[in-house]
């Protein structure tokens, strides 16, 4: 039988295990052509016209894409949907590219190249600001009092088009659909307060359970953050499905909220795996270098990793973290030990970094997690975890609290696969 590897940073390497159930992202046919199936979806939108019911010559049109921390295939859409806009009487000059960042950093003129392939240098593109008031619009408060603030250049637009990929996303269910716009267009206070739907009241405390991956009903970060797209009232969604190789499985349009539904079910039927029980062990890898480039990008895989373990299992997490921790503010919140404590400082003063942390340290106090990482020992034990050189050492400390025969997963591409278990 030949073994599993799996990739560490731009390392691959074997995992020793020869008795274990491997858990990988179901792979759909490839598209045979990717151009295609975006012009076929451009033409056939859900719950909404096709673009030219919608658009009309000498209108403003703001497309919002994507940065590059989350490949959508953009290279491949955003000349095909500028095409289709030009059909339509839509001038290149009358259109305007937004990079919905959030909250991360300014694009380089590279990185805007890479977003736009073709239509760099030729359609105007900008970064969004979450932290510029002169580039803010306060649209108001949602129903449950969360205060809108958006992109200035997105909310005078007389249309709105919002693109991106549906992936699984660890509180909010899925990512694209009105992500795409809030946090990617919302400024820096509207994006905290949707994150911080995550915590149940103060009365009742705790992380609200149906804030989790692949799920949408009952979920207050995605009722938030759907609350306040739809004030921005976007009036066409492109979304792309990837597979795990990046490669585009599908392309969904129309309506905010239809079209992403879409994309979701696709997305969940890909990227969940069931499982009969929890194993003892899970042996996780983020899927290699850039999936482990720091901790934040990592935390994705531990989250879904443990799904798939009883709790006091063990998981062992292959993640390299050349970039350390991926945000000078990370590490600091670990100067809170207690959860009770972490999360009365979260509520005092949320911050999206530190509910990372809170995440990180809340699941390394039910499961047993092993670290293989660039992390020191005590870098690695103020998170909550365990240091282990390599793979080799991480299972000879797993096999030490171990029961006899136990269950074991390998997840190779820990970034993807969310294990879900059978109900009885």
């Amino acid at each position: 039988m030949s073994l599993t590897t799996l990739k560490y940073g731009e390392l691959t390497i074997p995992c020793p295990v020869a008795q274990a159930t491997v858990l990988t992202a179901k792979l759909p046919a490839p598209l045979p052509d990717p151009h295609s199936a975006i012009r076929k979806a451009l033409a056939a939108p859900l719950g909404t016209p096709a673009l030219a019911g919608i658009v009309a010559p000498g209108e403003r049109v703001v497309i919002v894409t994507s940065d590059v921390t989350r490949y959508t295939g953009s290279e491949h859409y955003l000349p095909l949907l500028v095409d289709e806009l030009n059909r339509c009487g839509i001038d290149d000059g009358d259109i305007d590219i937004v990079i919905g960042l959030g909250i991360h950093r300014p694009q380089t003129v590279a990185e805007h190249r890479k977003i736009l392939g073709a239509l760099h240098g030729r359609i105007a593109v900008f970064d969004h600001d979450c932290d510029d008031p002169a580039q803010l619009v306060y649209l108001g408060r949602t129903a449950s009092g969360l205060p809108v603030e958006i992109n200035r250049r997105v909310t005078e637009a007389e249309r709105v088009i919002v693109t991106g990929t549906v992936s699984l996303h660890y509180f909010a269910g899925f990512g694209g659909g009105r992500k795409g716009l809030v946090p990617g267009v919302a400024s820096r206070k509207t994006c905290m307060a949707t994150h911080f739907a995550i915590f149940n009241p103060p009365e009742i405390g705790g992380r609200q359970p149906a804030a989790r991956p692949a799920n949408l009903d009952g979920n207050p970060v995605h009722e938030a953050i759907l609350a306040a797209a739809r004030m921005i009232g976007p009036d066409f969604l492109l979304n792309t499905v990837l597979t795990p190789d990046k490669r585009i499985a599908a392309v969904y349009c129309g309506d905010l909220e239809q079209a992403h539904l879409a994309g979701c079910t696709l997305a969940r039927d890909m990227y969940t795996v069931p499982l009969a029980r929890p194993a003892d062990l899970a042996i996780v890898s983020c899927g290699g270098h850039p999936k482990d480039i720091n901790f934040i990008q990592a935390h994705k895989a531990l989250d879904y990793g443990v799904q798939a373990v009883r709790p006091g299992g063990t998981v062992i997490l292959l993640a390299a973290c050349p970039d350390g921790f991926g945000n000078p503010t990370f590490f600091d919140w670990f100067r809170h030990q207690d959860l009770a404590e972490f999360e009365a400082a979260l509520r005092a003063r949320y911050e999206i970094n530190g509910q990372t942390a809170y995440a990180t340290l809340s699941k390394a106090r039910t499961w047993r997690v092993i670290l293989v990482s660039g992390f020191t020992s005590e870098q690695t034990a103020r998170m909550g975890m365990e240091k282990a050189a390599d793979l080799d050492q991480a299972l000879q400390m797993a096999y030490e609290r171990l029961p006899a025969g136990p269950e074991i997963v390998i997840i190779p591409d820990g970034g993807t696969v969310l294990p879900v278990i059978e109900k009885p």
